[in-house]
């Protein structure tokens, strides 16, 4: 502590000490601040209502200039960023400010799911506790890099009481008023439920799969989302039987015709699809770890009832926007009544001026970890660092982790007719066997190429879609190339390397209006 007084003493900066051990409630102040700060070793160090850490931090701020720039604020609000929610683009942006010289501050808190899911708590035999202890150090690391970058982490419900004003709400009821000059909502989504008898009592999430202290037995997946597919391809390849019950399309917003040879490779490894139905009615049979639930569920296209037996029931049928209980209202934040999602323009502004969102709760954008994380730091550096890059959502690549991974990049091919007209495209397509599925006779034609080019843009790759084992790793290569303006031209240009799934793409001659087959000759 001598040390740090006399760092600020040759700066000529007057600081005031508390001395925890001489005031009457000095182990209360001390939890108040651990709470705040995540840090429980003393000193605790502000400089204008930023924390900066202990000794250590104090004097590596200093080294770097960021306590010069702290010190020399005399703002009219606590901070200049305030992000209410804990999500990846909400760091990411936090982060970026911070190290921006910006005084940044980030409210979070987890709400248990109706099964008292927050995310990091039970096991599942070694599977699950590998998992949990996996998600303990993210969130670990997390909050580490919040530290070293002096961004102040809450543990609290934000809600906007006025304009610039917020009301901070922790797990005891006690609450913290504080000002800023800008605002990210970054407060995300949790699972929906189907509003229907048992669900909320017998029925478990996406997010609670995996905290489960039991293997979940025969499931039922509600939703053809991707993590509908993506739990259901899990659980049917621990050897679980997995039925998925689909009201309409699968995939819905992706390529359709990805989407029904997703369902077909699945399909292949026993997991059973029922079309057109919804669930009704969740009624427990049996307690136990698991129980059975018998599911009552009708027809989209009539009355037709239908009865099953399953031991879970796992509700993947979309998420809801955590927009509700933050007081948007109170500032005139214009939110979609229906989603409760935020309509921001092409820099994240929503339609009060200092108000700006990023994630999930963003209205007609991809709903991605990477796309939330870019957003976030690229709005920092536009807010705070005098940068102008916008995010390109259109070309954000992503991929559903089915057993046969679909991986896509730029527009889903209806979405290509709807922008550019069929008669300005050319689909180029093929099906292709993986080598190492011709050694085990795998099927030949399940896997699948197919790139969308634009006739009069010199055939530029405007979509990209692939079916096949390591899709993942195959698009976010591809994607590098479509941000430069990737070409038929220049895929067909490109040598291949030999045997892999993504030379595939260097030699597509077939297209869908020539109506040749692509059939392969398996053995």
């Amino acid at each position: 502590m001598r040390q740090v007084k006399e760092l600020f003493s040759s700066l000529g900066v007057d600081c005031n000490i508390l001395e925890l051990d001489q005031v009457d409630d000095g182990a209360s102040v001390q939890e108040v601040l651990s709470e705040i700060t995540n840090q429980r070793t003393v000193p605790s160090i502000f400089v204008n209502k930023v924390h900066v850490g202990g000794c250590d931090r104090t004097f590596q701020a200093h080294q770097s200039g960021l306590l010069q720039k702290l010190l020399e604020e005399d703002p009219a609000y606590d901070y200049d960023l305030i992000v209410i929610g804990g999500g990846s683009g909400g760091l990411s942006c936090a982060q970026e400010a911070a190290v921006l010289g910006r005084r940044v501050m980030v409210l979070d808190v987890v709400v248990p799911s109706p099964q008292r899911t927050s995310w990091v708590k039970h096991n599942w035999e070694t599977m699950t506790e590998a998992i949990q202890n996996h998600i303990g150090s993210m969130t670990r690391g997390y909050r580490r890099a919040l530290r070293e970058k002096a961004v102040a982490h809450v543990n609290s419900c934000g809600e906007f009481v006025e304009h610039h004003k917020i009301k901070a709400t922790n797990g005891k009821g006690q609450e913290t008023f504080y000002t800023a000059a800008k605002f990210v909502i970054a407060t995300g989504e949790r699972p929906r439920y189907l509003g229907i008898q048992g669900d909320k009592e017998y029925c478990i999430t996406s997010d609670d799969l995996f905290s489960l202290p039991y293997c979940p037995g025969a499931t039922l997946v509600v939703g053809a989302s991707p993590a509908a597919l993506e739990c259901a391809g899990v659980l049917a390849g621990l050897g679980l039987e997995v039925t998925v019950m689909v009201r309409s399309q699968l995939l819905r917003g992706f390529d359709q015709e990805m989407a029904e040879k997703v369902g077909s490779s699945m399909q292949q490894l026993g997991v059973r699809f029922l079309r057109k139905f919804v669930p009704v009615e969740v009624q427990q049979l049996e307690k136990g770890s698991p129980g059975k639930l018998k599911v009552v569920a009708q027809s989209t296209e009539g009355t037709e009832m239908i009865e099953g037996l399953y031991n879970t029931v796992l509700l993947a049928i979309g998420r809801d926007s955590c927009t509700k209980k933050i007081g948007l209202e109170k500032i005139g934040v214009k939110v979609n009544e229906k989603t409760g999602k935020i309509p921001v323009n092409d820099v994240e502004q929503s339609s009060v001026p200092y108000v700006y969102a990023v994630g999930d709760v963003v209205e007609g954008k991809p709903e991605l970890t990477p796309v939330a994380v870019q957003a976030g730091k690229l709005l920092a550096r536009r807010l705070f660092g005098g940068r102008s890059e916008k995010c390109d959502y259109i070309n954000a690549p992503t991929v559903v982790f089915t057993p046969l991974e679909y991986g896509c990049c730029g527009y889903a091919e209806e979405k290509a007719v709807e922008v550019y007209r069929k008669e300005n495209l050319e689909v180029y397509h093929t099906l292709f066997w993986p080598l190492e599925w011709t050694v085990a006779r795998r099927d030949s034609n399940t896997c699948y190429a197919k790139i969308i080019c634009s006739k009069f843009d010199n055939d530029r790759v405007i979509g990209f879609h692939v079916l096949g084992p390591k899709a993942g790793e195959i698009t976010q290569g591809f994607a590098a190339a479509m941000k430069c303006g990737l070409t038929k031209q220049l895929l067909d240009d490109t040598i291949g390397i030999h045997p892999t799934c993504a030379e595939v793409f260097t030699t597509l001659e077939i297209t869908k209006s020539s109506g040749l087959d692509i059939t392969q000759k398996g053995c």
